[in-house]
């Protein structure tokens, strides 16, 4: 028997929400990169790691906030977790690697399509794992053609947000950024949910794990919590949100056009005073 599915069961609410906390990730993950690009080579490992954490923090806090809204009308629905944190880690780590990349090598070329692909898998990796850790009498299945497309719509958001955040061209830069990537977390949860169909067991045993009201307090309390720490980071360094380098970049930085210092040689004397034309002596005697 197949389960009837309500993904907005609190309307516009959950769908809402969910987007401004993968934006507010974003936002601050993004901009940890763009100002890693303006520092120096020590302080840089610093602000993409904070960037990794906030990214995987608002897409994570995004779908179990859309999740609130999520029933399947014949089961009530419980969460592992275990499985649940542990798609948390994965976001983190796999954001962290895309960001790295494009960090260190630039947002332009292989390296930008790299670290963007890596970046969509880690969204979508959240994604399906963090589904796999919900419990209900049923089973869950999936449309391939679908799930193609939600994972394609995260890696080509997620590319598009790093190209953005790699120009480092001011605060509306990362703010477009941000709202590029809300919309592909977002767009890839939708999508990913609209391939779902759940074929219900004959049984009525009932589910184990730990309830959604029993995950809400961690969920947001750690995750939100972190994301506002962060934001106080952003905040309290105004050339962070403007933008501007710490120093002069020295060595060459991802986005950071590179200037060749060339010294100035000054020309050296002659070592022989030049003769001119007009007054050169000759060697053989004239006729007069």
């Amino acid at each position: 028997m197949q389960g009837t599915i309500d993904g907005f069961s609190y309307g516009l609410v959950t769908p809402l929400v969910a987007y401004v906390m993968a934006c507010l990730g974003g936002a601050l993950g993004l901009r940890c990169t763009t100002r890693s690009m303006l520092v120096s080579q020590s302080w840089r490992p610093g602000w993409l790691a904070l960037g990794s954490a906030a990214i995987g923090s608002g897409i994570w806090t995004m779908h179990f906030v859309a999740m609130m809204g999520f029933t399947v009308e014949e089961t009530p629905i419980h969460y592992d977790k275990a499985m649940t944190f542990a798609s948390l880690a994965v976001a983190i780590v796999m954001v962290g690697v895309g960001i790295f990349i494009v960090g260190y090598r630039g947002a332009r070329g292989a390296a930008l399509f790299t670290g963007g692909t890596i970046t969509g898998l880690g969204i979508a990796s959240m994604h399906y794992l963090g589904m796999a850790g919900m419990q209900l009498n049923g089973k869950l299945e999936y449309n391939t053609f679908t799930v193609s497309a939600s994972v394609v719509i995260a890696m080509g958001a997620a590319t598009a947000a790093l190209w953005a955040a790699g120009q480092v061209r001011g605060v509306m830069w990362s703010v477009g950024a941000s709202l590029v990537m809300g919309l592909a977390v977002s767009g890839m949860h939708y999508t990913g949910m609209a391939a779902l169909s759940v074929h219900l067991h004959g049984t009525d045993a009932p589910a184990t794990g730990d309830s959604p009201a029993g995950l809400l307090a961690p969920m947001l309390v750690g995750p939100l919590a972190f994301l506002l720490l962060a934001g106080a980071v952003v905040l309290f360094d105004p050339k962070m949100v403007l933008g501007q380098p710490t120093v002069t970049p020295v060595e060459h930085k991802p986005g950071v056009p590179a200037h060749a210092t060339v010294p100035h040689q000054a020309r050296r004397p002659s070592l022989r005073p030049r003769r001119t034309v007009g007054t050169r002596g000759s060697r053989t005697p004239q006729n007069h």
